[in-house]
């Protein structure tokens, strides 16, 4: 999502629903970025969540970290409407929400810097050097020794990996159920709604943002998980 709005091929009321059959393990995004928050700082502070959708990410973590406060941000008034809507009624007094806002503009008081900063699914609509200024921004705004995670669709390195990729996505979707319509027209979006980079091009601009420690742990499909350490 970028700061035009939802850019999902999902509608913002549908998306819990739909991304889980769009996007191979995605529920285990949420969880492994817990796990490694879990091993690395165990009980943040402040965890800002940067293209936070409908809020799952944070509701499942408010379950997992008692004494973390969060703070939500996302481009899209549709997706943090229902944000709020999930979390305000049972967590008022843990949740923050700012306004509408992109990634590479979010700005925060110095009390309130997070300890760590997950973009799960929320950079891949930009172009590499809008990528980069978002990056940037997570690295300013956390704290020292503070935590990045990032989930994104990443390129194979070949072209013919690219076509096989697509291809081995096309199939999950189908086994899944997804109408076969839908999911031509979500692989058509490839480098023209949503442009990946390769695996050394998100560690290349993760080091490039300043983080000292980089390292991928997660990898299924066309998607991988990145942590780093400011």
């Amino acid at each position: 999502m970028v700061s035009e709005g939802n850019r999902s091929s999902h509608k913002s009321k549908d998306y819990d629903l739909e991304i889980i059959d769009t996007i191979p393990y995605y529920e285990s995004f949420h969880d492994e970025s817990s796990k490694i928050i879990k091993t690395i700082l165990n009980d943040p502070d402040i965890w800002l969540d940067t293209g936070c959708g409908t809020g799952t990410l944070v509701q499942k973590a408010l379950e997992i970290f008692d004494n973390t406060y969060f703070i939500l941000a996302d481009p899209s008034f549709e997706m943090l409407d229902l944000a709020k809507n999930k979390l305000l009624k049972h967590f008022p007094d843990r949740v923050n929400f700012l306004e509408p806002i992109g990634t590479e503009n979010i700005i925060l008081e110095d009390d309130c810097k997070p300890d760590v900063i997950t973009a799960i699914q929320s950079h891949h609509y930009m172009s590499l050097n809008e990528r980069y200024e978002a990056t940037k921004n997570c690295y300013r705004l956390l704290k020292h020794d503070g935590i990045f995670i990032t989930f994104e669709n990443v390129r194979p390195s070949t072209n013919s990996g690219v076509e096989i990729g697509k291809e081995y996505w096309k199939n999950f979707q189908e086994s899944r159920g997804r109408d076969q319509k839908k999911v031509k027209t979500h692989l058509k979006r490839f480098d023209v709604e949503y442009f990946p980079i390769t695996i050394e091009e998100h560690i290349s601009l993760l080091k490039k943002s300043g983080f000292s420690i980089v390292e991928m742990f997660w990898r299924s499909y066309m998607q991988a998980g990145f942590y780093c350490i400011k």
